[in-house]
Order: C-alpha cells, then structure tokens, then sequence
C-alpha cells in the first residue's frame, strides 16, 4: 500500500510540476522541438534522466527505509539516512532540479531555466521553513546529528560520514 501511495503522489508531482508547467512555458514562449540532436539535447536528455533516476532512488527509498511517501501529509515513519540521503540531504530536490536544468538545456529555454530557479528557490524555503523544523521535531537528536555530518544541498567530498557541518 505504501508503493502505491508513493507512486500515486510522486506522479501527480512530477506531471505538474516537472512536465506539465515546463511544457506549458515551452508552449507559450513558441519553443519547439530541435530538428536535430546535438551536443546540448544530448546533455539536456543525460541530465534529465540523472535527475530523474536520481528522484525515483529517493523515492524508492523513502518507501523501503522509511516506510513513507515523499508527500508531506504521508511522510516515512522513519528518518532515512541511506541511498542517495547519505551524501546529501534533499537529494529529491537535486534531482527535480537536474531534470529541469536538463529539460531547459535540451531545448534552449530560458523561460525554463527561470522557472527552474524559481522552483530552486521554492525548494530552499521549503526546506528551511518547514521540512527541517518538522523533522527536528519528529526525530530530534537523531536528525540533528544527520545534518551534522550530512549538507543540505551540496554532497560531500569523501566518506558521507565524515561530511562537514551543515553550512551549505
């Protein structure tokens, strides 16, 4: 059951967020398709299938480690420190974030890249207001010691469990 809700609420995510508003941009700034793969849709299609493998892995994690979807009204149970949550904190967001960066690379979109940021910046408030106060509360000393050795936003060079303080 918990599958199904993780798939049901991250696909209603990635169709409004991730294809449904970018492809109503590219629509109403009249970009168009490429008529040919070069070296920019070739990068743009990399990044958005990293991006995208990437928030599937968080995901599946989620649902396996912490018995949890990604929705904030049916959060994991339990604090999940592994799979890509070991290198860096909000590895979802990265993920989203890469898709898009690729999606705007791929077709040559600067109203993408702006919505994008915007959404970048959506996330960091997100992050900051709500989710790391609602965790500290939830799982205390158990996620204050994670963002000890874990950053919020930028993996760590080296062991994840050696990671610096949080100050990124």
């Amino acid at each position: 059951m918990i599958l199904v809700r993780a798939i049901v609420w991250s696909s209603l995510f990635i169709a409004a967020v991730l294809v449904l508003l970018p492809a109503r941009l590219l629509s109403g700034t009249g970009v168009t398709r490429p008529p040919a793969l070069g070296a920019g849709q070739v990068a743009g299609i990399a990044l958005v299938l990293g991006g995208s493998v990437l928030a599937l892995w968080c995901i599946g994690s989620f649902v396996v480690l912490g018995r949890g979807t990604p929705a904030p009204f049916d959060p994991p149970l339990r604090l999940v420190v592994r799979g890509p949550y070991r290198f860096v904190r909000n590895p979802m967001y990265l993920g989203a974030g890469l898709a898009l960066l690729g999606l705007a690379i791929f077709y040559g979109s600067a109203a993408v890249l702006a919505y994008g940021l915007a959404l970048a910046v959506g996330m960091h408030l997100l992050v900051l207001l709500y989710e790391e106060p609602t965790l500290r509360e939830k799982f205390g000393d158990e996620y204050r010691a994670y963002c000890a050795r874990v950053h919020r936003w930028l993996p760590s060079a080296g062991s994840p469990a050696r990671a610096g303080n949080d100050r990124s």
